[in-house]
């Protein structure tokens, strides 16, 4: 009722809790929200995590940290933010790379856990294989796996079903083809 109005590319208001209301560390979060998703994704329309055996060590953008820390004190005595933002539209057939470096100054990168939570409470969202990809502004954090770093961008796709997968950027990612089929979900501050 008395929100503002939505800063130029946002398509709506998302409310995303805190991560830390649900779980001790980012990487928990996430894995209990893509638990959330297998069980209510129904038989009809499954859920694949390419993770499933254990939540990926995940990185979040520190452009996305202090984003959503500037909202967590904006909004301090809720648990739950409200966030204008989109679901990939704006940065649809960019590469991950290439989204980041043409975002306005006040957007940001939406991370997996913010993504998860709208895929949970906007359930309409990828139910098709024509239905818009959404890419993650997180990355693996493969330092601790290889002891190296490669850039993957995480998203999340129809194809025969919800999938989370990542794909590496270095390269530029997506095939031709399919790059006008996803976009990087992005935040706004006000």
């Amino acid at each position: 009722k008395n929100l503002p109005e939505l800063p130029d590319g946002a398509e709506g208001w998302f409310a995303i809790p805190k991560w830390e209301k649900i779980a001790p560390t980012y990487n928990a979060a996430v894995g209990e929200v893509l638990k959330m998703i297998h069980k209510t994704r129904g038989a009809k329309f499954q859920f694949k995590n390419r993770f499933s055996k254990s939540t990926p060590p995940l990185r979040q953008a520190t452009k996305t940290i202090h984003a959503f820390r500037k909202l967590g004190d904006e909004q301090k005595d809720y648990d739950i933010l409200v966030v204008p933002a989109q679901f990939g539209i704006r940065h649809r057939g960019r590469s991950a790379r290439r989204a980041r470096k043409v975002f306005a100054s006040n957007e940001f990168g939406l991370d997996t856990f913010a993504i998860s939570i709208m895929i949970l409470t906007h359930p309409e969202r990828l139910m098709d294989y024509s239905d818009l990809g959404v890419i993650c502004s997180d990355k693996l954090d493969v330092f601790h796996i290889t002891g190296g770093s490669f850039p993957d961008a995480l998203y999340f796709k129809f194809i025969d079903m919800l999938r989370f997968d990542s794909v590496c950027v270095a390269g530029g990612g997506y095939s031709y083809k399919d790059r006008d089929r996803i976009g990087s979900a992005s935040g706004f501050l006000l």
